[in-house]
C-alpha cells in the first residue's frame, strides 16, 4: 500500500439552512501531488474548500488531514482592512518581539515567540523570493494594510503567509486572480516543488495543465454535488468527458430512433389485433362453428394477443428507459446569457480628458502591466471622475455590494424604474433564477459574486455609454468566459479592460493597448 499522506473525506453531508443540499454522502480520497478541484460555478467547490478547512461544520461526516493544513481563500482581497503582519500570522509574535528588544519582555512574551527569533526577517526573505519586496522591503513595511496592495499582491502575500507555516496539505481557492505573468510563473513553481497534498480550485486552465490529479464536482439539476476523480490534467479530462459526451449523444440518436420504431410497431400489433378481434366476433355471429369451438377460439386469440400486446408495450418501456439513461449521461450545464445595454457612442465623442488619459469615441482599451504599476489606481480614478456620469466600474475586489442584503435587492438599487420581474427575468440570465436571486449576497461564492456584479452594473439605469473592468474573468468557466467576450464585441459603448488573461484581450479585439 502507499505510504504517502492522503487527505480522507468520509460520508460528507453538508446541507445550508435553506435546506439547499450540497454533498450527501460525499467520499474521496486526495493523495500527495496536485490536484485540480473543477467544476461550474455554484457546485461547491468553495464550499468543500471550507468544510476540509474546518471553517465550515459538515451535519454529517469526516475528514482526516495528514498533518498541518493551510488554505488560501479567493476572498482574501476583500479583507482590505488587515496588516501585512496579520496576514502572515505574525502581529502577536512581533509585538513580542518588540518588547522584548526594547527592555520590557514579559515571561509571557518570550513563550510567545518561543524559537521564532527571526519570523521578520524569514517574512520578508520568502516575501522577496516570490517578487514583493517592492512592497515589505523590511521588517516596518509589516505594519501596511492590505488595502494598499493590488489584488495580486494580495494573494501573493496570502499564499506567502501559508507557506510559512510549512504545511502539509495546501488548499488554494483560485490563486491565480489577479496575478501577473511572472507572479503566476512563481505560483506554478511554487506548487511544483510542493511536496504534500494540493487542492487548487481554479478555472485558470493554464495552471491545470500542470495538475496530476483532476477532481471534478457536479450538481446535476436539484441534487446534491457529486466528485469524481479523473487521471491526469485537465486537457485529459476534457478528452474523456468530450468522448462519454460523444458516446451519450449517439446513444441517445439510436433510442431515440429505436423508441420510434418500438412505438411504431406497438400500432401495427394493435391495429393487427383489433382486426382480428372484429373477424371473430364476426364468425361468433354468423355462428358457422359449434359454440364451445367458437368460445375456445376466442380465448386463445385473447390470449396471444394479450401477450403480443404485452411484448411490444415491454419493448416500448425499455426503449423509453434506454432513451432517458442517454438523456441522463449528456451533461445540462447552465450557461449565462449576457446582453450588454444597446448605448452607442459615437465616433469623435469626447469621454474622458485627463492628464493620465483622453478617450475618444467607441475605443476599446487593453489596459495591462505587472502587479502593482496601478491598474487598479487609473480605474479607481476615473470612477471617480465619472461620479454623475452613465458609466460603470466593475472593481476587481468586487466590493460593490450592501453585503446584508439580497442579490435581487442590490440590483433593485441601481435599477430605480425597473419592476421585480423585470429584475427577476435578467437576473436569470445570470444563472439567478427563483430563490437563487434572494441570496444573501455574502453568502455567494467567488463565481456567484462576480456574475452577481456584472448584472448590477449592466443593469443599472441609465445605461451605461462607457465601461471600465477590472480582471472580469476572474472566476468565471471557460463557457461563461465566453459568453462575456461575445457580449463585449457586441457592445458598443467605450471599454477599457484591465486584465493579465491576454488571450481573453486579444479576444476583444482592443482598438488600443496601454502598459503601465
Amino acid at each position: 500500500m502507499s505510504t504517502s499522506p492522503s487527505l480522507l473525506v468520509s460520508d460528507l453531508h453538508f446541507t445550508w439552512p435553506d435546506g439547499d443540499a450540497v454533498f450527501d454522502g460525499l467520499d474521496a480520497a486526495f493523495t500527495s501531488g496536485t490536484t485540480g478541484l473543477v467544476g461550474s460555478n455554484g457546485a461547491g467547490k468553495s464550499t468543500l474548500l471550507r468544510l476540509l478547512t474546518g471553517e465550515l461544520q459538515a451535519q454529517q461526516g469526516s475528514v482526516a488531514v495528514p498533518g498541518v493544513l493551510g488554505y488560501l481563500p479567493q476572498d482574501i482581497a476583500l479583507r482590505s482592512g488587515l496588516r501585512v503582519d496579520e496576514i502572515l500570522r505574525l502581529r502577536e509574535v512581533r509585538e513580542a518581539l518588540h518588547r522584548i528588544e526594547s527592555g520590557g519582555g514579559s515571561e509571557q512574551d518570550f513563550s510567545v515567540v518561543g524559537t521564532r527569533w527571526d519570523a521578520e526577517d524569514r517574512a520578508v526573505a520568502l516575501l522577496d523570493k516570490l517578487g514583493l519586496s517592492h512592497i515589505v522591503g523590511e521588517r516596518k513595511d509589516l505594519d501596511r494594510v492590505l488595502g494598499t496592495l493590488s489584488g495580486g499582491e494580495s494573494m501573493l502575500l496570502a499564499l506567502t503567509a501559508e507557506l510559512l507555516a510549512e504545511p502539509d496539505v495546501l488548499l488554494l481557492d483560485e490563486p491565480t486572480n489577479n496575478l501577473d505573468r511572472h507572479a503566476r510563473a512563481r505560483l506554478h513553481q511554487t506548487i511544483g516543488a510542493f511536496g504534500g497534498v494540493v487542492i487548487v480550485c481554479s478555472h485558470d486552465l493554464e495552471l491545470l495543465a500542470t495538475v496530476d490529479t483532476i477532481a471534478e464536482l457536479r450538481k446535476d439539476r436539484s441534487g446534491p454535488s457529486e466528485l469524481r476523480m479523473f487521471g491526469g490534467n485537465y486537457e485529459h479530462y476534457r478528452s474523456v468527458i468530450d468522448a462519454e459526451q460523444q458516446a451519450a449523444r449517439a446513444a441517445l440518436h439510436d433510442a431515440k430512433n429505436d423508441a420510434r420504431k418500438q412505438q411504431r410497431e406497438l400500432i401495427e400489433t394493435r391495429t393487427k389485433i383489433d382486426r382480428r378481434a372484429r373477424y371473430g366476433q364476426k364468425m361468433f355471429e354468423q355462428k358457422r362453428e359449434p359454440k364451445i369451438v367458437m368460445g375456445a377460439r376466442k380465448r386463445a386469440a385473447q390470449e396471444s394477443a394479450g401477450k403480443l400486446r404485452n411484448t411490444h408495450i415491454e419493448k416500448v418501456a425499455d426503449a423509453n428507459a434506454a432513451m432517458a439513461s442517454a438523456e441522463d449521461r449528456l451533461r445540462d450545464d447552465r450557461e449565462i446569457r449576457i446582453e450588454l445595454p444597446a448605448t452607442k457612442v459615437h465616433a469623435g465623442q469626447k469621454i474622458i480628458d485627463t492628464e493620465e488619459i483622453e478617450i475618444v469615441g467607441p475605443e476599446r482599451i487593453a489596459l495591462i502591466g505587472p502587479n502593482g504599476s496601478g491598474k487598479t489606481t487609473l480605474l479607481r480614478k476615473l470612477d471617480a471622475l465619472g461620479a454623475e456620469s452613465p458609466w460603470r466600474y466593475l472593481p476587481q475586489r468586487l466590493d460593490v455590494f450592501d453585503e446584508s442584503r439580497t442579490v435581487a435587492e442590490n440590483v433593485a438599487d441601481v435599477a430605480e424604474h425597473a419592476s421585480n420581474e423585470q429584475i427577476r427575468a435578467q437576473l436569470a440570465r445570470f444563472l439567478f433564477r427563483g430563490n437563487d436571486a434572494d441570496a444573501v449576497v455574502s453568502t455567494l461564492s467567488g463565481g456567484e459574486r462576480l456574475r452577481a456584479a456584472l448584472a448590477r452594473i449592466l443593469l443599472a439605469e441609465p445605461s451605461p455609454k462607457f465601461l471600465m473592468l477590472d480582471e472580469p474573468t476572474n472566476n468565471l468557466d471557460p463557457v461563461s468566459r465566453a459568453h462575456l467576450t461575445e457580449a463585449l464585441l457586441r457592445y458598443e459603448g467605450a471599454l477599457i479592460v484591465a486584465s493579465h488573461d491576454l488571450p481573453f484581450l486579444r479576444d476583444l479585439q482592443p482598438t488600443r493597448w496601454i502598459e503601465l
